[in-house]
């Protein structure tokens, strides 16, 4: 089979570090399995149309001008405007054009350790694409991280598309719709839950009438009350998809064991509570969804 190949160069905006980038996605459970890390360089399926389409990203270099080489593999020939589409997913993806000297200049003493430990880490979205961290909320509620990835990962290889590269085959999450498609028992033969398949269902429903365009940029409030509107999407769900899968950083995830453990660790008290979190992230206003990022990130 013919593999046909675009290559690319995709700028950060400095500070950057891929390096920091690949360090999280190697830790983040949820994802394991679903990617290469491999030779400083992630590889992973995406989903343009009806096609899949295999991204390998390496760093150029780790400098003022900070850049990275994007490949993109795909059975068929990509357009010029699918191979734009898929290069602003990967941007949006690893957050290049994040700004992050105004969120360092807040930091406090104790905060300024994990800025240091993470100098150069852009936020790395749970996925290119909203939905797919939609579902993942839907699949973790009330559900061991070991049951919810077995999930995904029969959504993906029943459902989603896959592409052979260099021996390994790599699954791209399905879209949503491509499962809105599917009736409640063939979508249940993957999830084996009744319940969060009629979720899921409904999710991808409502990701198909929604600009992702607008869930980006919309005000905070009218982005959480439209993903409210969805079936199993409560209040943790929302907040993890506006932070992780949509970038919104303007307010403070809700909080959870992690957290306080991470903060606990980062300000030196066993006893924190979510009030003095709320108290703590006060001072990073705009960022404090990327304080709690960072905290989480640093372990």
């Amino acid at each position: 089979m013919t593999i046909h190949t675009t290559r690319a160069s995709l700028t950060a905006r400095p500070p950057f570090s891929f390096t920091h980038a690949l360090k999280f996605l190697g830790a983040f459970k949820p994802l394991q399995g679903q990617q290469s890390l491999a030779d400083q360089t992630l590889t992973r399926a995406l989903s343009i149309g009806d096609q899949t389409v295999v991204a390998q990203i390496s760093a150029v270099a780790e400098s003022e001008h900070p850049a990275l080489n994007v490949t993109l593999n795909s059975v068929n020939p990509l357009s010029a405007d699918d191979q734009q589409t898929l290069h602003d997913d990967i941007r949006f993806y690893l957050s290049l054009d994040d700004d992050l000297l105004p969120f360092y200049q807040q930091a406090d003493e104790r905060f300024a350790l994990v800025v240091d430990y993470l100098y150069g880490y852009h936020q790395v979205k749970f996925s290119p694409r909203a939905f797919e961290a939609a579902c993942w909320a839907i699949l973790s509620q009330r559900n061991p991280i070991s049951v919810a990835r077995l999930m995904r990962q029969r959504l993906s290889e029943q459902v989603g598309g896959s592409l052979t590269l260099n021996g390994e085959t790599y699954r791209a999450f399905p879209l949503p719709e491509t499962l809105a498609g599917l009736s409640l028992d063939e979508l249940n033969s993957a999830v084996r839950n009744v319940r969060k398949t009629e979720c899921i269902l409904d999710a991808a429903r409502a990701f198909m009438t929604v600009d992702e365009a607008w869930l980006r940029s919309a005000p905070y409030d009218e982005v959480e009350n439209w993903l409210r509107g969805i079936k199993g999407i409560g209040d943790w769900s929302a907040s993890f998809v506006l932070l992780r899968g949509l970038g919104h950083v303007e307010r403070m995830p809700e909080v959870e064991k992690w957290l306080l453990a991470a903060a606990s660790k980062t300000y030196g008290s066993e006893a924190l509570t979510g009030s003095d979190l709320q108290r703590l992230g006060q001072r990073y206003g705009a960022y404090v969804g990327y304080w709690a990022h960072y905290l989480r990130a640093a372990g």
